[in-house]
């Protein structure tokens, strides 16, 4: 059932077509080359055994914000260890944001990414937040452009496989006043991985974290910093000792509605084919997957509503048969179904433990565009290499 405060998806950033080509934009971040890359062995040793966000790539981009200053400094230099002051602000108030993407190997051997315009601006959303300066938009795409050029041999080809890109910001100024930081770090590490799931497009069992809570309202629900992934971090853990992959959180005001699960937006699919997802009322992550989702649904005719989840309500209608399908969703597993839901006195098999058709359905059209194997007609898709 919606109620008033309920929001729709708001974030906008330049589509593909909007932003200048990648070649244009890479020269803003001048390369160094690593003069030690990883060897022939090391390289083959990753690349043959692809997890998730283990090894990393030979470079990594940079810049640098002062107040006087503003942006300066973007570079690509050699992947490594970072020079710190113990007093850095990010290490006492945990002044940091930071995103995912990823960049996929089509079929031609050219690079593509995701949304690049989306995660700019959610990037810039997540610095308002937090009191720190905003990256422009195309400075943000071209650290990606920059790195994909120099780490081209790190985007594996094989199915399901991606180069992980996470573009984060830190602050840096040695200061223990607890104000904004006038001296922010950005930087770009790369990954080259496998499916998010070690079983793959397989059906995973949630946890509803009940004593605990992701946020607050007037919180930072609704910016990707890591302060709201570590408070997920010990339901999380003792979700995996009950048997249990992921969990799902509800609001902090009544304890009673679904939000997210820690890193993932979810997605409700009724008997009669209409879909919900809760709606972004401050303390759930915008996803770009997820907004791709509500697109695409929208287009193929179904009825999409972004509202207020009861989780007892939900729990009656998994059981009478009304909700037949749940899924998450993410830029690092992009779709996951959803076969187990349980909690304190309650635990519901969905869509008897498999995936159900429109979960897969989405998760196919989705990552056909993003592979290049479907045509991409609603201009998503941005060519880094």
């Amino acid at each position: 059932m919606s109620t008033s405060s309920d929001q729709l998806s708001t974030l906008t950033g330049p589509t593909a077509a909007e932003l200048p080509a990648a070649a244009d934009l890479a020269p803003r971040f001048p390369l160094t080359v690593n003069a030690a890359p990883a060897g022939e062995d090391a390289f083959s040793a990753v690349m043959d055994n692809l997890s998730f966000g283990v090894s990393f790539t030979d470079h990594m981009a940079r810049a640098t914000w002062t107040p006087r200053e503003g942006w300066h400094g973007h570079r690509v230099e050699a992947f490594g260890p970072l020079t710190l002051s113990p007093a850095a602000a990010v290490l006492h108030y945990g002044q940091e944001i930071f995103e995912g993407l990823k960049a996929y190997r089509h079929a031609d051997g050219s690079v593509w990414t995701f949304r690049p315009g989306f995660n700019a601006a959610r990037f810039n959303a997540s610095a308002r937040r937090l009191a720190m300066p905003e990256l422009p938009e195309e400075d943000f795409v071209a650290s990606l452009a920059a790195l994909v050029a120099a780490d081209a041999r790190w985007v594996p080809s094989v199915p399901g496989s991606s180069l992980y890109l996470r573009p984060f910001a830190i602050a840096t100024e040695p200061f223990l006043g607890v104000r904004s930081a006038h001296q922010v770090e950005y930087l770009l590490i790369a990954s080259p991985v496998g499916p998010y799931f070690a079983h793959g497009f397989e059906p995973v069992a949630i946890w509803v974290a009940e004593d605990y809570h992701r946020v607050g309202p007037g919180g930072m629900g609704a910016a990707k910093t890591g302060g709201n992934y570590a408070a997920s971090l010990l339901p999380q853990q003792e979700a995996y000792e009950k048997g249990f992959e992921q969990v799902c959180f509800l609001d902090a005001a009544t304890g009673t509605k679904l939000e997210e699960l820690g890193g993932m937006n979810v997605f409700v699919v009724g008997a009669d084919g209409a879909v919900r997802t809760p709606s972004l009322t401050g303390t759930i992550l915008e996803g770009g997957t997820r907004g791709a989702i509500l697109q695409l649904l929208r287009e193929s005719g179904r009825k999409v509503s972004e509202e207020t989840i009861n989780l007892t309500e939900l729990l009656e209608q998994i059981r009478s048969g009304e909700v037949s399908e749940m899924f998450a969703c993410g830029t690092a597993a992009v779709i996951t179904p959803i076969g187990r839901l349980a909690g304190s006195g309650f635990d519901v098999t969905v869509a008897d433990g498999r995936p159900g058709a429109v979960t897969s359905g989405l998760y196919g059209e989705l990552t056909d565009i993003q592979y290049g194997l479907r045509p991409d007609t609603h201009d998503w898709m941005y060519r880094l290499a």
